[in-house]
């Protein structure tokens, strides 16, 4: 499961008011799936995601279940923005957002993955990301633009194979 989706399940404890309800759900777009249900709830400019392994059930409370595993940080952050939003205050941001710079070379890995997967050779990647312009007539072979359009190819390859979860979660901080 992603860190940015809370497990939900019914909770026994008397609640303060600030309550995470059936009705609070069908607010949202909640369906079935194989491994329960999920949830996609807007409060505000938020979007908080949800899963309950139960069928939700009318008159029940629900409460978070955080599991204290390697993604506990990314999900209790989720967690408490989506507290936050239940108490009407601002969500605030997300747990990881992607630089600009970030999200640009992404965008140009992915297009590059799939002008790879078409048949294109580097060169003509190189020429639909950067323009033909930018392509040296000679010397391609030792171009800083062809090195570039290489490792675009791979990091799209990578995102391609399952690296794209990595996006999904915090960098691990070296101790």
């Amino acid at each position: 499961m992603l860190p940015t989706i809370v497990p939900i399940v019914r909770s026994t404890s008397a609640s303060d008011g600030s309550v995470l309800s059936l009705a609070v759900m069908m607010s949202g777009d909640i369906g079935q799936s194989a491994d329960g249900w999920h949830v996609l709830l807007r409060i505000g400019d938020a979007e908080h995601r949800l899963w309950l392994k139960e069928p939700p059930v009318a008159g029940a409370c629900y409460a978070a279940e955080l599991a204290l595993d390697g993604d506990f940080e990314s999900r209790s952050h989720a967690a408490r923005r989506l507290w936050l939003a239940l108490n009407g205050r601002p969500a605030g941001p997300t747990f990881q957002k992607l630089s600009t710079q970030r999200r640009q070379r992404l965008a140009l890995a992915l297009r590059a993955l799939d002008a790879r997967v078409e048949g294109n050779s580097y060169r003509e990647i190189a020429e639909g990301l950067f323009g033909t312009s930018r392509i040296p007539e000679r010397a391609w072979k030792s171009d800083d633009l062809r090195n570039r359009t290489i490792r675009l190819v791979k990091d799209g390859v990578a995102l391609m194979r399952g690296g794209y979860r990595a996006l999904l979660r915090q960098a691990r901080r070296r101790k």
